[in-house]
């Protein structure tokens, strides 16, 4: 029999292909109930000797906060912050939530120790929600590690973004849809994931990624002869030149120096596209391996830091 102890407040109304396994009950904890609902919360602000910090933070199982670091060579002014995972991946039932505010002119950069694994599951489903915020002329960098789905996953995944005047992010996000190297390329059950923004004057854009697992995402106008996707959001609404940005974020993805110009085979494919209301630009990538998207990603936040802040990307090594 299930467990009958009430959970925290029920999140939104799930996607279309979800409301079935929201009415699965588990047979350890309700969904969402203590340990099985992490929340985290992240505050930086601008100081008056012009360096960010992160002023407040707030974590309870499974995250795991390293504190702020401020590292970045190329840009010292920026806080850091690398959120981990130390219970192995999201399982069925878990709920996370994630609130990331950044203040007037403050800059920040939040990414992860590790991939995201989303779990074998059997009942129910497993969610992430992140709430952004960035204040009149801030900066954000969210770039976590990929998401790995195992075989069976089932996962709803949102970032919801609020931008003030001037202000601007770069995330992206990378999906693995399975283990590679245990042959489970397409063995999850389903995926739903969207990133909606809005400025000063209202929405600017919302993208959603929904695929249900199986071989026919190895068809042409899917996934092809690749088996990792990926995609980089640069908003930045007040930026001068969307199309410009465009056009350079869309260079940094073709063949890289490490492929061989007459290979009719490469690693990974993409290209750039400006974001409705010329909010920004948003970059895709198609790839064999993770590393594939990642590297091209690479690439691009460089470009998009050059443009938004006017330096250039450090070293993506973990500290």
């Amino acid at each position: 029999m299930a467990a009958s102890t009430p959970g925290p407040a029920e999140e939104a109304t799930p996607p279309a292909g979800f409301e079935t396994y929201a009415r699965e009950s588990l047979p350890q904890s309700p969904a969402g109930a203590v340990g099985k609902g992490g929340e985290l919360d992240l505050q930086f602000a601008r100081g008056r000797d012009g360096q960010s910090r992160l002023v407040y933070d707030r974590a309870t199982v499974p995250f795991h906060l390293t504190g702020g670091l401020y590292h970045d060579e190329s840009l010292p002014e920026i806080a850091s912050a690398y959120v981990q995972d130390p219970t192995g991946g999201i399982a069925q039932g878990d709920r996370y939530e994630a609130r990331i505010e950044v203040g007037p002119d403050a800059r920040a950069h939040v990414s992860t120790g590790s991939a995201t694994k989303v779990l074998r599951m059997e009942r129910n489903y497993g969610s992430s929600h992140l709430t952004v915020t960035v204040d009149d002329g801030g900066y954000l960098e969210y770039l976590p590690d990929p998401t790995i789905l195992h075989r069976d996953a089932r996962f709803w995944g949102t970032v919801d973004i609020e931008l003030g005047t001037d202000a601007a992010i770069c995330l992206w996000d990378v999906v693995v849809p399975g283990r590679l190297a245990r042959d489970e390329a397409f063995a999850f059950d389903r995926l739903h994931t969207s990133v909606e923004a809005r400025g000063p004057d209202g929405e600017l854009f919302a993208d959603t990624l929904a695929l249900d697992g199986g071989d026919h995402l190895r068809g042409p106008g899917l996934f092809g002869e690749f088996r990792v996707v990926g995609t980089c959001y640069v908003v930045a609404p007040d930026h001068d030149d969307v199309g410009g940005l465009a056009d350079d974020l869309h260079a940094c993805v073709q063949r890289d120096a490490n492929e061989d110009a007459s290979d009719d085979e490469p690693r990974a494919v993409g290209g750039a596209s400006v974001l409705p209301r010329e909010a920004g630009v948003a970059v895709r990538v198609l790839g064999d391996r993770a590393s594939d998207v990642t590297d091209r990603f690479a690439s691009v936040w460089d470009g998009a830091r050059r443009a938004l802040v006017g330096a250039s990307a450090p070293d993506a090594r973990k500290f």
